[in-house]
């Protein structure tokens, strides 16, 4: 089911009304009837694979109270690596295992063997990624005694699936989230359309931007050989608007889907093509996965605590860790690889956070020097993405070959009018929203003109709405 169909539009209004009207007052019944909706939503995906994130919860669930209650250090050991390695093997299995397979055996035909690969032909589970990690999380700190187990099976089951959640996002904590599912929850109506507001900027981010950049980006990125160099650099940029609305937009539906709930989740953007440098950058975009790393593994490896080589060599672990993450192709390892050259400099230098706070904060305008600094970060961000959206490696050295060739210079013929106007007004929306947790939260205006602007909103989602478009981050 998708954030963007008829079928959610209907399953929302639903739930709620069962969750606030009919179940009120009740936390156990609420939390019950969270965890049938998620299962429900999961299901109309394929209902197949329900039954492994229903094995994953159960294993993650019991490994950590097996972990509390062990007697002894191997005994905690045992089960702690139990839960890792089943998790991980599922994750290697549907993601990476004919990656590794069909990689060997290319290395193995460069020094004259023959290898025959067994494949496997499988469809990879929508959201394995995000849940696994959730997982992981949760037992990774009780291993360290970070927290304590959950034991109410219920409880827990809803922290891994909550369905705003489950298939892309944010990646949650169990110290963040699960005090929230066992406390109980008043409706708020503030916060309920609050909630409202943001489902509806995350809706216009996926349908009217992602959708309609997409439908030329697909285009030149399936065949670029008879484009300009402008064309594809247009093409590049656009990629760019097409992910971040579409990534985005998603997490704003699921922070406002959420929120309708009495749940708040996990920021997970923050307006990243505003950034100043790449560490920034970073700190913006996919701020869930980005600390999620940082948590579990730059920091376990020594963060940057041991010197300038052991920072470079963790930066580097965790920009092709996180490239691998997104899928199993060597263009995202390549995508990871660049971003770790390009922060580089920052780590060596310890500039890395030279800017903490919002660009040119309380002021319209930005200055000269933080104008310069986000076109050039955001000409390496696109660059990078470049690598991302391509379909192998050559592909992308190929396109960025053509892009900056003599025709980089003529009059690229791949950009309507009206979405350059689209995305010029979302830029502007952005910008002056940039102080917020999302563009739209607050708008200081005239209550008639703030209603009219909703309703332009929601006439340009209706008008621009079409076939079912899939989430990118649905197939990580």
């Amino acid at each position: 089911m998708l954030f963007n169909s008829l079928g959610f539009a209907l399953f929302l209004p639903v739930v709620f009304v069962l969750y606030w009207f009919v179940l009120r007052g009740s936390l156990k019944a609420q939390n019950v009837l969270l965890l049938v909706s998620s299962y429900f939503f999961y299901a109309c995906w394929d209902w197949r694979f329900l039954f492994l994130l229903i094995f994953s919860t159960m294993l993650d669930y019991y490994t950590g109270l097996r972990m509390y209650d062990a007697q002894s250090r191997s005994a905690k050991k045992f089960w702690f690596w139990l839960s890792i390695i089943v998790n991980l093997g599922f994750l290697s299995v549907f993601k990476y295992y004919n990656f590794f397979i069909n990689s060997f055996a290319e290395a193995a035909s460069h020094v004259g063997w023959t290898v025959n690969p067994y494949t496997i032909k499988v469809i990879l589970p929508v959201g394995i990624s995000f849940y696994t990690f959730h997982g992981l999380s949760y037992v990774i700190d009780i291993y360290y005694d970070r927290i304590k187990p959950e034991r109410n099976v219920v409880d827990y089951s809803v922290f891994v699936s909550f369905f705003p959640l489950l298939v892309a996002g944010p990646i949650e904590r169990a110290t963040h989230l699960l005090p929230q599912i066992k406390k109980p929850r008043q409706f708020d109506y503030a916060r309920a359309v609050d909630g409202l507001r943001q489902i509806l900027w995350g809706l216009f981010k996926k349908v009217v931007i992602a959708d309609q950049c997409a439908i030329i980006v697909n285009k030149v990125f399936e065949f670029p050989d008879d484009r300009s160099g402008s064309s594809l650099a247009v093409a590049a940029v656009l990629f760019a608007f097409q992910i971040y609305g579409d990534f985005s937009g998603y997490s704003d539906i699921a922070l406002g889907t959420a929120r309708l709930f009495g749940v708040d989740l996990l920021r997970n953007f923050a307006f990243p093509y505003f950034s100043r440098d790449i560490a920034e950058f970073w700190r913006r975009w996919h701020i869930s996965l980005s600390t999620w790393f940082r948590d579990y593994l730059y920091i376990p490896l020594g963060g940057s605590k041991g010197g300038t080589w052991m920072k470079v060599r963790n930066t580097f672990i965790i920009f092709l860790v996180s490239g691998f993450w997104h899928g199993a192709n060597w263009t995202f390892i390549i995508w990871g690889l660049l971003n770790a050259l390009y922060i580089m400099p920052s780590i060596i230098f310890n500039t890395n956070r030279n800017n903490l706070g919002t660009v040119a904060a309380g002021r319209f305008l930005p200055s000269f020097s933080d104008v310069v600094a986000m076109g050039v970060t955001f000409s390496l961000t696109v660059l990078a993405w470049i690598f991302f959206r391509a379909d192998h490696v050559s592909a992308a050295f190929e396109y960025i070959g053509r892009m900056f060739s003599s025709s980089f210079f003529s009059m690229p013929y791949v950009l309507p009018k009206g979405l350059a106007v689209l995305v010029a007004i979302f830029m502007l929306i952005e910008w002056l929203g940039r102080e917020q947790q999302f563009a739209i939260a607050k708008l200081p205006m005239p209550r008639v003109v703030r209603a009219a602007f909703y309703y332009v909103l929601v006439v340009a989602v209706i008008y621009y709405s079409g076939a079912e478009q899939q989430f990118i981050y649905f197939q990580f």
